[in-house]
């Protein structure tokens, strides 16, 4: 039976997020998948403002923290179990998110 299956992969450190689409895009290209993507999401960006102030006297300054979450796309067309084991194995780092979501054919 045959899948298609859409991968979005989440991460906060981008050097990961595209060391995980590369090895991907490898298995892809070894297999002869069909492959659209790594395309890339909007950037979201999660902001928290603090005072700099501990007591809250004096002037009204703040400091902003921000997290940057980076997210990327990958459709792979015609794959087999084959391929879906290889891809399963990858070995993914802490902090990289993954949700693959498979539709039969």
């Amino acid at each position: 039976m045959t899948q298609t299956v859409r991968i979005k992969i989440t991460s906060t450190n981008l050097a990961k997020l595209e060391q995980v689409c590369r090895e991907i895009k490898d298995i892809a290209e070894k297999t002869g998948t069909q492959m659209a993507g790594p395309v890339p999401l909007p950037v979201k960006r999660l902001v928290l403002p603090t005072r700099k102030s501990p007591c809250g006297e004096g002037t009204k300054t703040w400091r902003k923290h921000q997290m940057r979450i980076h997210r990327r796309l990958i459709d792979l067309g015609i794959i087999d179990q084959r391929v879906m084991r290889q891809i399963m194995r990858i070995q993914i780092p802490d902090d990289v998110a993954i949700e693959m979501q498979m539709q039969s054919r």
